[in-house]
């Protein structure tokens, strides 16, 4: 599987303290290995991220993802649930 990183979630990326990059990058790799795995609590998303899923990254931390093609996954926002959904 192949992951490519938008530039808006680096940016997010970036602007997070160290524990929380760690836990971003473990838990990336975690869905490299099964994307379902029951931490990452995977889920389609509704308006106005239709047609993406998102992924647990800690307890308030999300990542969302859209598939492209079979191995290919394009991860395109990360941030806080009330960051990305706003409520």
């Amino acid at each position: 599987m192949k992951i490519i990183l938008h530039k808006n979630f680096l940016k997010r990326y970036q602007k997070l303290q160290h524990g929380e990059q760690q836990k971003t990058d473990e838990r990336i790799l975690l869905f490299q290995q099964n994307s379902f795995h029951p931490l990452l609590d995977n889920h389609a998303l509704h308006d106005p991220y239709r047609g993406c899923r998102s992924i647990n990254i800690t307890g308030d931390l999300r990542a969302i993802y859209k598939e492209i093609g079979a191995d290919l996954i394009h991860f395109i926002e990360l941030g806080t649930h009330h960051e990305l959904y706003g409520s």
